[in-house]
């Protein structure tokens, strides 16, 4: 095993997909009239052959669950654009996942100011 690389394939291969997804939504895929889509994160199984690519949208224009079901829907399209840019044999299966982090810091951000308040 090269031990000089700074980080396994597995990690190499998720930050490939997710760049080449944000290349692929700039150039081939519109998907403006969801919102300000972004692609957060994407984890690929250790066979390689499914991703969960994690997205979150700025400017919503749908409820979470039909943006999931709408891009959900674009999984052949994406498939299609990634193959040929990715350097694998297989090009993995693409399952997109709301990334509800910010929602998440929010909350706990919120929790924190009441604390601070009650505090005082």
């Amino acid at each position: 095993m090269d031990y000089n690389k700074p980080y396994d394939r597995i990690d190499r291969v998720n930050n490939q997909i997710l760049d080449i997804l944000g290349n692929i939504i700039v150039k081939y895929i519109d998907l403006s009239y969801l919102g300000f889509v972004t692609f957060t994160k994407v984890d690929v199984s250790r066979d390689l052959r499914i991703a969960k690519v994690y997205y979150s949208v700025l400017n919503q224009k749908l409820s979470n669950d039909q943006l999931n079901i709408e891009l959900n829907k674009l999984r052949k399209p994406f498939k299609k654009y990634l193959g040929p840019e990715l350097t694998m044999k297989h090009t993995p299966d693409l399952r997109f996942y709301f990334d509800d982090t910010y929602e998440y810091t929010e909350y706990v951000s919120s929790l924190i100011k009441k604390l601070d308040k009650s505090d005082n």
